[in-house]
Order: structure tokens, then sequence, then C-alpha cells
């Protein structure tokens, strides 16, 4: 017999496969818990480093501090720089998301490295890599002393960052480091589920992020405000937009019912950022109209500011090119992915589901 499923159990919405200690979403609530702490909170008063930390102890049962972590981060990317002859010829012709996704693919175990290190460490290099060879220049080689964000701007842009830069990029990496059993996510912890090693999984991770439904919203976002362009324009370019049935990018989640968590941590750290040219008034009129649009048109559900919003404000202040934009997701994310994919070869075992057959069935 043939069963019918529903839309949200086909997307498996609501159906936990795994058990964890890494994240906790709460859509109704408007809730994230990364590693036994509030996103805002962490974001306040940790860094990268320190919730890489967090994640890979609950992970693996280490004790590593965030100290270790800075240490161990820093001679990957180290390694990872000396790697790139090697790692680069398998991306020529592509475009900066295609290409990470290849050099992402040729990385391998080092010796006398954790895989979690390895990979993390290496992420931003190819980053900076690919974007600065988009611009005809040479890569910039890594600085071990520094922390994860300064030196991720540093090699993407070729000089030292200014300490707002680093405080923000900093509060974007810790924010998107984990987030439950997204799609990325869940597929790292299938391939792991296999006993394939970490660099597969990552690979699989970042693969579901280039998705335009999961990792590829924010160049969207600012594709709308340089739409809009003026405040002048607010009103009647959103609702025209939406009397067409035009979704506004930067708005509604699949798991949040109310405001996203996030957004309003990076909407901090974009304030610290105005004095660099981000023009946050026209941005926050944007989302304020917006979600007041929103709620005339849906009172009972209205959609609200997700991630993305601020996510694009704040990496384009940080002269991040748009096209790189899901590898800078990804340098955050990396921490989540090995967390979870080391978590899965620990205490899960091969997730395989089932699917209900809807197609023909042959004759008696």
């Amino acid at each position: 017999m043939n069963i019918h499923l529903t839309k949200s159990q086909i997307g498996l919405d609501g159906v936990p496969a795994a058990e964890t200690v890494l994240s906790h979403v709460d859509g109704e609530r408007g809730e994230l818990i990364i590693a036994g702490e509030h996103v805002g909170r962490l974001a306040a008063l940790s860094s990268f480093e320190g919730v890489t930390a967090r994640l890979w102890n609950g992970a693996s049962k280490t004790t590593l501090t965030e100290a270790n972590v800075r240490s161990h981060l820093g001679v990957a990317r180290e390694r990872a720089f000396a790697r790139l002859p090697d790692l680069l010829p398998a991306t020529r012709g592509m475009g900066i998301i295609d290409g990470f996704r290849a050099a992402v693919a040729g990385l391998r175990a080092e010796h006398g490295l954790e895989h979690e290190a390895t990979i993390v460490g290496a992420f931003p290099v190819i980053a900076g890599a690919l974007v600065r060879r988009a611009k005809g220049l040479e890569p910039v080689a890594p600085d071990p002393d520094v922390s994860h964000a300064a030196d991720t701007l540093r090699m993407l842009h070729g000089r030292s960052p200014a300490t707002r830069e680093i405080t923000a990029l900093d509060a974007y990496l810790v924010t998107a480091s984990d987030h439950g059993m997204n799609a990325s996510t869940f597929a790292a912890r299938v391939v792991a589920s296999t006993q394939a090693d970490l660099f597969a999984a990552v690979t699989a991770g970042y693969c579901a992020l280039t998705g335009p439904l999961h990792g590829g919203a924010p160049e969207p976002v600012l594709e709308m405000l340089d739409a809009i362009g003026s405040r002048e324009r607010i009103q009647s370019w959103v609702d025209a937009a939406l009397a067409r049935g035009e979704r506004m990018m930067g708005f509604g989640h699949r798991v949040y019912r109310v405001r996203d968590p996030r957004a309003d941590v990076l909407k901090t750290a974009v304030e610290a950022l105005a004095s660099n040219g981000t023009d946050l008034p026209f941005a926050g009129e944007v989302e304020a109209y917006i979600r007041s649009a929103l709620r005339r048109k849906n009172p009972e559900r209205p959609l609200e500011t997700n991630v993305e919003f601020f996510t694009a404000i704040l990496l384009d202040s940080l002269a991040i090119p748009r096209q790189a934009f899901t590898p800078i997701f990804a340098v955050a994310r990396a921490a989540g992915w090995t967390a979870h994919a080391r978590e899965q070869q620990r205490t899960g075992r091969l997730i395989r589901p089932s699917s209900s057959y809807v197609g023909a069935m042959p004759e008696a």
C-alpha cells in the first residue's frame, strides 16, 4: 500500500536523527544554544577559538582551552599555506565558490595535526588565496600568532585589519559556528556515520552549504538593498514586491517562528562597524519597514528577520566579495561540522532512513 507523506514528513521536520551536546535550536522561543551557552552571550564573551574549543571538547571529551585551539589553528594555517601549490591547480577555471569546493576536497590528514585543526585551519587560507587570485594577486602567508578572525582578514585583504573589523568578523564566526541539525551539518553527519573520515564529511557539508536554500542567501539581501537604492524608495519598492508575491530576502526561517536570535547578535556587530561607511540607518529602515509590511500581510505568523540580513551587511562592510560569502560561512561552520562528524563517529550509528514508495506496484 502506498502511503503519502505530508510536506513536513518529507522534509523530516521535527524528526530527531541524533543526540548531541553541541547545539540546540528552539524555533518557537527564538533561542540558539551552542555548547551550553546562549549565542548572544558567546558572541559577547568568547572568541571563535573559544567556541571551537567548547564544540570539540563536547564532541570528543577532550579538555582543550581557547589558547590550545588558537595555537593548533595557527600551525594548521601555516601548513595549509605550504600545501596551496598542491590544492590550487584543481581549482583552475573555477569561481571562488566552486574553487573552494575543489580545494577542500583535496585536503588530507597531516602528520602531527588533528584532523579537526587541519580542516578549520585550512579553510581561511583557501578562501583568502581564491579571493586574491580573482583579483590577480598572490596569496598572503598566514600569521600563526594572531587570531583566526584577524588572520582571515589579513589573508583576504593583504593588510592588518582594524580592531573593530576583527571584532566584527569574530562575532560572525562565533555566531555561525553551529546551528543544530541544519542541512549541511546533517550531510556531514550522514557521511561521518559511514565511518568515512572528517575530510569527506566536511566536503559533503560544504556541498550542501552552496545551495541557495541554505548558505546562498546573504548575496540576494545585498541585491535587494541595491534595488531599493534610497530611503525614499523603501515603501514603494517593498509594497510592489510583496504585491507581486516576491520573497523578502533575509526574512523568514525554516525553524524559527520568531526573530532569529543571531540577527540581533550580528546587528550589534554591524553597529560597531558603522564608522566603516556602512549605512546602517538605511538598512535598519529597510528591515523595520519590511517587518511591518510582513506583519500586515500575515498577522497570524509574520516572517521575522533572519541571520542572512545582517550577515550580508556585515560581510559587505568588511569588503569581503559577495562570491566569497559562502566560503566565509564555511570558515565559521567548519568548527561545527568537524565537531558533529566526530560526535557522530563516537556516539552514533549508520544513518539510514527509509522512504515511502509511491510508484507503480507490479501486478499480482
